[in-house]
């Protein structure tokens, strides 16, 4: 009878604390939609050279990009419905192998306006320093 007297009295505390912090839900539940608002306005708006993570669906895989430094490239599709080309460089983070249309990827890069959507690349360390790193997430697995 204790035990449930302080399980109560922590579940009234927790409630009390959300209630006068709703934030604290809407933080959990919205931080992709907040992430795909600062794309959408990136895209809008022309802007470029914008730190963006977020996460999507691959809608197509197209093949790599072999000309100078080698990307793997594929569109993902965002819960907003726009689509970003994804231009991850695998000369300095490793490829996933593993992708197939429909996968969900998360990603943490630098943000390219086009009319398409938009590009995201610098999706891996920069082992010069010069920028910040980025990264893929497929499967559990980080590519940077």
């Amino acid at each position: 009878m204790k035990k449930l007297f302080i399980a109560l009295l922590i579940g009234i505390g927790i409630y009390a604390y959300v209630q006068s912090n709703p934030a604290v839900i809407s933080s959990f539940t919205s931080k992709s939609v907040q992430n795909n608002q600062v794309i959408t306005d990136a895209y809008q708006n022309r802007l470029s050279d914008i730190q963006v993570s977020g996460s999507g669906k691959v809608s197509l895989i197209l093949r790599d990009d072999n000309e100078g430094s080698r990307h793997q490239r594929f569109i993902l599709r965002l819960s907003s419905g726009q689509t970003l080309l994804i231009a991850h460089n695998i000369d300095l983070a490793p490829k996933i192998n593993t992708l197939q249309k429909g996968d969900v990827v998360q990603f943490y890069g630098e943000y390219e306006w086009n009319s398409k959507g938009g590009v995201v690349h610098w999706t891996h360390h920069d082992l010069g320093g010069r920028h910040v790193g980025g990264w893929l997430k497929h499967d559990g697995r980080k590519y940077e």
